[in-house]
C-alpha cells in the first residue's frame, strides 16, 4: 500500500502538473475539438491536434496504430505494469460533439500528463500508455482494438470518463445532487445494416412488374415498432432508413436501414436480436426481396470494477466531489468500452456538466454544453483524480491485485 506521504506528494504533483496545462488543454484540445467535429474513422484533425500537442510536451507518439488511421499512442515508463487511458474525439453526424467526446479528449490527456509527471518524480518502475481510440460513436473502434491486439501487453488497468448532463446523475434519492458517477453501467448492443434489393419498374405504368424494396423496409419498421409491445423496459431497439429510393414514379430496387438491438447483457440481446430478424426477413418474403445483413461491431455491457471505483470516488471526495458510487440501473446506452471491461479491469466513470433541463447526451443542446467553461473545469477535476487512481495501479501491487481480482470474481458487481 502506498504510504500516506507519497500519496499527498503525487497529489500535489498531480494537481500542478494538471493545472499548468489546463489553458493549453483548454485551447488547443478541447475548443479546438469541438470547432472542427469529425465522425468516426474520419478524426484526422483531431488525431493530428492531439498528436501534435503530446509530441510539444516531448512524448514519443505513434500515429495510425494498430491499422486505424485515427488511432495513435503515446507511452512513458519502461517496466513494471501498465496502465491505459483510453481517449475518444469522434462527433455525429450534424450535431458535432453532443456526446462530449471533446470532453472525453480533454480529461483523458490530461490525467496522462498528470500521471506521467507524477509517475517521473517517484521514480518508481510503471509504464502509462495513451491509446486514441476513433469511432466510438458506431465503428467499434475500442473492439478493432481489442482484436488487433491494443490491450494485449500486460495492462493491469483501462481508464477514462465520459461526460453527462448533472441532471442524469441521480441516486436512490432523486433529490440528492452529484458531481460524478464511478460505476457507469450501460447495456449491450448489436448494430448492423439490412439491405434489401429487389426489382425496378415504372411505378405508373407497370407496378406489377416491380419488387418494392422500401416495402420491404417499412414493412420490418412496422413489425418491429409492433414488436415492442412485447419486450423488456430495459431493452430498446431502433432503426432509420439511410437509403429510401430516389423518385416517387420509379418502384425502389434498392434500401438500407441501420439498426441497434440492446439489451442489459449480450445474452438478452442475442434473443431480442433474433426477434428483429425475424420481423426483418418476414418483410423481405413478404415482398419478394433480398435480404443481405451487414454486421458491425458487438458493444458488450459495461461493467464496473468494485476496486477502482470505490478508489476514484474517494480520491474525488477529498477535493470536494460528491461521487455516486454507481447506478444500479444501467443507463440505456452503449460504449465499445464495454467490450475493453470484458477484456480488462476497467473504469469507466462519468463527470457531472451544466446543461439545461430535458438535454441528454446526444442532443444539440449536450453539444453547447459540451463547450462551456464550466465543462472544461469539471472535465479537468475528473482527470485529476483518474490520475491518482492510474498512480495508485502503477505504484500499489496490493491495489492492483485487488482490481484485479475484482475484475475476474466479481465482474457483474
Amino acid at each position: 500500500m502506498i504510504k500516506a506521504d507519497v500519496i499527498e506528494e503525487v497529489r500535489g504533483v498531480v494537481g500542478l502538473a494538471i493545472d499548468d496545462a489546463d489553458q493549453d488543454l483548454k485551447k488547443k484540445i478541447n475548443q479546438e475539438l469541438h470547432q472542427h467535429p469529425e465522425t468516426g474513422y474520419q478524426e484526422v484533425f483531431a488525431h493530428d491536434t492531439i498528436t501534435q500537442f503530446l509530441e510539444d510536451r516531448g512524448f514519443a507518439v505513434k500515429r495510425g496504430t494498430y491499422g486505424l488511421a485515427t488511432s495513435f499512442e503515446a507511452e512513458t515508463g519502461n517496466s513494471g505494469r501498465l496502465v491505459v487511458i483510453c481517449a475518444e474525439y469522434d462527433a455525429l453526424p450534424q450535431i458535432g460533439h453532443a456526446c462530449g467526446h471533446n470532453l472525453i479528449a480533454t480529461s483523458s490527456i490530461a490525467a496522462f500528463l498528470g500521471t506521467a509527471e507524477a509517475l517521473k518524480k517517484s521514480g518508481a518502475a510503471g509504464r502509462l500508455r495513451i491509446l486514441g481510440t476513433p469511432a466510438e460513436e458506431g465503428g467499434g473502434g475500442k473492439v478493432k482494438l481489442i482484436e488487433a491486439g491494443a490491450f494485449k501487453d500486460g495492462v493491469a488497468a483501462a481508464i477514462m470518463a465520459h461526460p453527462m448532463p448533472a441532471h442524469q446523475i441521480s441516486g436512490p434519492n432523486a433529490a440528492e445532487s452529484y458531481d460524478g458517477l464511478a460505476g457507469l453501467k450501460m447495456i449491450a448492443s448489436h448494430k448492423f445494416r439490412a439491405e434489401f434489393r429487389g426489382k425496378t419498374a415504372h411505378a405508373a405504368g407497370e407496378p406489377w412488374n416491380g419488387v418494392n424494396a422500401l416495402d420491404a423496409a417499412v414493412a420490418a419498421y412496422s413489425s418491429v415498432g409492433l414488436l415492442r409491445q412485447q419486450i423488456q423496459p430495459d431493452e430498446r431497439v431502433h432503426a432509420v432508413i439511410e437509403v429510401g429510393g430516389t423518385v416517387p414514379n420509379v418502384i425502389t430496387d434498392y434500401t438500407r436501414m441501420n439498426w441497434n438491438v440492446r439489451s442489459p447483457t449480450i445474452a438478452r440481446a442475442d434473443e431480442l436480436l433474433a426477434r428483429v430478424k425475424a420481423c426483418i426477413e418476414g418483410a423481405a418474403t413478404a415482398t419478394g426481396c433480398e435480404l443481405n445483413y451487414i454486421v458491425a461491431p458487438t458493444y458488450a455491457n459495461l461493467t464496473a470494477n468494485k476496486a477502482l471505483c470505490e478508489a476514484y470516488a474517494s480520491e474525488m471526495e477529498r477535493i470536494g466531489d460528491k461521487i455516486l458510487l454507481r447506478n444500479d440501473k444501467a443507463v440505456t446506452a452503449s460504449t465499445d468500452m464495454g467490450n475493453v471491461s470484458y477484456v480488462i479491469p476497467s473504469f469507466h466513470g462519468a463527470f457531472a456538466i451544466p446543461a439545461p433541463p430535458n438535454t441528454s447526451l446526444h442532443n444539440p443542446g449536450f453539444t453547447a454544453a459540451a463547450s462551456t467553461d464550466e465543462a472544461h473545469e469539471r472535465a479537468l477535476r475528473c482527470a485529476k483524480g483518474m490520475a491518482i487512481l492510474a498512480v495508485r495501479v502503477l505504484l500499489d501491487e496490493e491495489f492492483a491485485s485487488e482490481a484485479a481480482h475484482d475484475f475476474e470474481h466479481r465482474h457483474e458487481w
